[in-house]
């Protein structure tokens, strides 16, 4: 998909427009090959460039050439698996090319909701002529949706540890691993993009005016106090997996036990009556009248006996 904007006048008017003009905005979704070739024709932007933004696994980092600046940077986004159980969080590279100072070209390889904002007109103070400016208010946009989808986390998490106290199942314990999962991948984009800032802010890729340094101080700010969420609930997560998990496994052994117990005093009836059911001579009580109830009674005593042990040795529950 490719859309178009520009902003208009001083005033902020935004709209779409449906030709490519200096100062504007290129947006591209998903691309397909045709669009692709024809943003690379019209604007003579980096082929490199493209393909870097649209490979999923490709990490966050700033190139330059040919008076065009790459930023890769990691944006998080809700991935729905299986929406009747959970939601899964991950990253996806996001492409910002600056040509020439002409051209503001965002590439992505499916729709975000940090860019909607954008043209939407949700964000203030947003001018797509200065490329700068918007740069860096989509890089703290992107720290402010890391810690907006912890906060969700935080809150699935708590939700999931409500249930395993009162169930233990597959289920939640196979939510609690997934969003530990997410938060692995947040941490890794994090840092990577904590690199990038860095970077722009001590380097000369994009010119820096003091409003602008200021701006992204304070995305890197956001970006740290991100990665100290992550941090946090990372190590919270995994240790409430790990306490769950060898609750059940304590649970499966107490199970364990119990059914070997009732094994053991059901196994003496069977033994007993195995050895006066022999067909041979000289066996106790062979010609009493009175044997069977005898052998019963022996075999309801020395089970008796063994429940009484079991259960003092705490192996009867």
């Amino acid at each position: 998909m490719l859309k178009i904007y520009k902003t208009m006048d001083e005033k902020g008017l935004f709209k779409e427009i449906d030709k490519i003009e200096k100062g504007c905005w290129i947006n591209l979704v998903d691309p397909s090959t045709q669009e692709i070739n024809n943003i690379i024709n019209a604007v003579k932007v980096n082929e490199d460039f493209v393909k870097y933004a649209l490979d999923i696994e490709e990490r966050a980092r700033i190139d330059v050439e040919d008076n065009q600046t790459l930023i890769i940077i990691d944006t998080p986004i809700v991935e729905s698996k299986r929406k009747e159980i959970r939601s899964d969080f991950a990253t996806i590279p996001l492409g910002i090319i600056v040509v020439n100072d002409d051209y503001f070209i965002t590439i992505c390889s499916q729709k975000i909701d940090i860019l909607e904002e954008f043209y939407e007109s949700k964000v203030k103070d947003f001018y797509t002529y200065k490329k700068t400016r918007f740069t860096l208010q989509i890089l703290y946009k992107i720290a402010t949706y890391y810690l907006m989808y912890l906060k969700k986390i935080n809150k699935e998490t708590d939700k999931a540890e409500i249930k395993l106290q009162n169930d233990l199942r597959n289920e939640e314990l196979m939510k609690l691993l997934s969003l530990e999962k997410s938060l692995v991948y947040f941490t890794t984009s994090l840092k990577s993009n904590e690199l990038v800032m860095e970077r722009l802010l001590r380097g000369s890729y994009l010119k820096l005016y003091e409003d602008d340094k200021d701006y992204l101080e304070d995305a890197i700010i956001e970006n740290k106090q991100a990665i100290e969420m992550v941090t946090i609930t990372r190590d919270i997560l995994s240790g409430t997996t790990n306490a769950y998990a060898s609750i059940i496994s304590n649970n499966l052994n107490i199970v364990m036990k119990f059914l070997a117990s009732v094994t053991i005093v059901f196994s003496i009836p069977t033994i007993v009556s195995g050895i006066w059911g022999m067909n041979v001579k000289g066996i106790f009580f062979e010609n009493n009248e009175y044997g069977f109830i005898i052998v019963i009674f022996i075999a309801l005593i020395l089970s008796l006996l063994a429940y009484i042990w079991l259960k003092k040795k705490d192996m009867w529950k």
